[in-house]
């Protein structure tokens, strides 16, 4: 298996970036909850707020790291194999993390919990698009 790495980084800085403007900016102006992941983790931190970013960012490359990983087994475009890898981080986020930082399963809310899944899809497209097409697509060997 072929692994780019730097791929890999790019697109989960990028793809956390997408996501973060997403919560941000762009929920509130769809009607949804304006969410900050990043103030969410440093509430987790001693109300850290550069730890809070760091562990977003952190965060956010290691999937992107999974990602590279398993995309050539993912079907469809770049994107959609990114958008269909976002719901795994989107579970788990719904399912472990939220509860463990006292908001309840899937955020305590169907509109929250909608908002984050719209959010863990344009990360991941955006990782998607940035990572490209796996070896395995393009035809080449590992």
């Amino acid at each position: 298996m072929n692994v780019n790495i730097r791929k890999a980084v790019l697109g989960g800085i990028v793809g956390t970036i997408a996501m973060t403007v997403m919560a941000a900016v762009v929920a509130p102006m769809m009607g949804l909850p304006k969410m900050n992941p990043a103030e969410m983790l440093a509430s987790q931190m001693g109300n850290n707020a550069i730890m809070g970013w760091m562990g977003h960012f952190m965060i956010g490359i290691v999937f992107a790291g999974m990602y590279a990983f398993i995309a050539p087994s993912l079907p469809g475009p770049v994107a959609v194999r990114g958008a269909l890898f976002g719901i795994g981080p989107w579970l788990l986020a719904q399912v472990a993390v939220m509860p463990m930082m006292g908001m309840g399963l899937f955020s305590g809310s169907m509109v929250m919990a909608g908002g984050s899944l719209i959010g863990h899809l344009v990360y991941g497209a955006v990782v998607g698009a940035v990572y490209g097409a796996p070896a395995a697509a393009r035809g080449a060997t590992a």
